[in-house]
């Protein structure tokens, strides 16, 4: 275990981080002031870039900037990117990949054309590509994995550039919701397994892609349905068409963006996020009641679960903590005694709503466990008579290699300790999660099947880029970077 003591403020933002949300429009000439809006309502999905490219089907226009969305953009660069069609992307990195050249859309010129590409996801076999492409003499422009794509087109010898682009996703395997524009067309693409969520919307004449629905519900946008596992969408001057250049693969849905990544108003993998959530609560209460008088959710997404967890228990629901939504990842710590005062920041507990209280916690997962505990502290000094946590997900066991940035095995609590040595270290009173079993009964629908390779291992798309290592790259599993 790491000391309490050193942590940094980054490490206090203890959940696992989402790379990135996309955003694509084609067929309205405020394409890029709509993308703008759509990248707004999926800033929860990527805090570290942001940008924008626009097509009025002879030039390309794009800007892109680090932070946030209301940050980067003014109704100038707004203004500047001309056009009907759009695409715009979120991003999310880790530390030592934050850097201006790797904020996307990325942009390229090739004999096709310019491509430019916004991907969320990780593609397990760039490492490889690209180091082969490497010693072919490309030269990278970024240490994004997706840069490989317009590479494998560029090279693939097809004059179409559809055809080109099949060419480049028969050779990339793992995560991804990408969207690639060229001059004239917009395609969303969806890898075979399904792992990140696209959605498919029209707003009057106009196609809309998204990585939410939530997307669609800022700009006034109708949800059609999901972009298919494995489907390819040409969207441009003849309409929409589908196309499927991939094998019939498994599907295996990304049960994280039930659990925590999507907004709940969003509808991800066709359900309503809200209702899911709702759901795990009620089966978490049904496997591990407690006797308690008030069930408290750490906000903000573990507030459904734990409504859903006190409307089956029949134990009073209470927002007795208190986030601060102000609390940036540049906070600087000079002194030691601010180092320890770091999860104040971010919450505080309602003292006069549990001071005497039985309590039960709930939240939505544990990686480190070094911030729960602070927590579990913050409502033992409030007055808490019991604390009790209740996590509506299985322990977290393994790091994804699907585009989440989950810590690696040795840092994650429960790989490490037993459920009763968590018990001691957060010095609650009783802690249970919920089963695999039940986390997939809570949400079950036909011909739906997910991906619970963080709980149990079982990675359904083999991360190949292990036979990488001792080359002169390093691949960062939390965000298909290199470096």
């Amino acid at each position: 275990m790491k000391n309490l003591n050193s942590l940094s403020i980054d490490e206090y933002d203890y959940r696992p981080k989402e790379e990135c949300g996309v955003f694509g429009i084609y067929g309205n000439e405020h394409a890029a002031n709509l993308t703008y809006l759509g990248l707004y309502s999926l800033q929860h999905r990527g805090q570290e870039s942001a940008g924008i490219a626009s097509s009025d089907g002879e030039h390309i226009y794009r800007y892109a900037g680090m932070g946030e969305v209301n940050a980067i953009f003014t109704q100038e660069h707004i203004d500047n990117l001309e056009g009907y069609m759009a695409i715009g992307h979120n991003r999310y990195s880790t530390t030592g990949s934050s850097f201006l050249r790797n904020a996307q859309p990325f942009r390229a010129s090739s004999v096709l054309g310019p491509i430019v590409l916004s991907h969320n996801g990780n593609l397990t076999n760039a490492g490889t590509i690209r180091f082969e492409l490497e010693k072919m003499g490309h030269i990278f422009q970024t240490t994004i994995d997706s840069e490989v794509v317009v590479h494998l087109m560029a090279k693939s010898g097809k004059s179409d550039f559809l055809e080109a682009l099949k060419f480049a996703l028969l050779k990339i395997k793992g995560a991804y919701s990408l969207l690639v524009m060229s001059r004239e067309r917009v395609f969303a693409v969806r890898d075979p397994y399904g792992f990140r969520p696209m959605c498919l919307g029209k707003l009057g004449e106009a196609y809309v892609v998204a990585s939410e629905t939530c997307a669609f519900d800022i700009i006034g946008a109708e949800y059609v349905r999901d972009v298919k596992p494995g489907e390819l969408i040409e969207i441009g001057p003849n309409g929409i068409k589908s196309h499927f250049p991939f094998a019939e693969t498994s599907e295996s849905l990304c049960v994280f963006e039930y659990i925590y990544f999507s907004r709940p108003d969003s509808i991800i993998f066709g359900e309503s996020v809200y209702e899911m959530r709702m759901q795990m609560g009620r089966k978490l209460a049904q496997d591990s009641p407690v006797e308690a008088d008030i069930v408290v959710p750490i906000p903000d997404s573990s507030n459904c679960a734990a409504l859903g967890f006190s409307k089956e228990s029949g134990i009073p629901f209470e927002l007795a903590m208190v986030r601060s939504h102000y609390i940036g990842r540049t906070f600087i710590e000079p002194t030691q005694r601010i180092r320890d005062l770091g999860v104040k920041l971010k919450f505080n507990v309602v003292k006069s709503v549990v001071e005497g209280k039985r309590v039960v916690v709930v939240d939505d997962s544990i990686m480190r466990g070094t911030t729960m505990r602070k927590i579990i502290k913050m409502f033992k000094n409030a007055g808490a008579k019991e604390v009790h946590v209740r996590i509506s997900a299985p322990p977290t066991l393994f790091p994804c290699f699907y585009g989440i940035d989950i810590p690696t095995h040795s840092e994650l609590i429960a790989a490490t300790h037993t459920i009763e040595e968590i018990r001691k270290y957060l010095r609650v009173d009783s802690i249970e999660y919920m089963s695999i079993d039940s986390l997939i009964s809570s949400i079950d629908r036909p011909c739906k099947k997910f991906c619970t390779a963080c709980f149990d291992g079982n990675y359904p798309c083999k991360l190949e880029d292990d036979s990488t290592e001792g080359l002169k790259f390093k691949f960062d599993e939390g965000n298909g970077d290199y470096y």
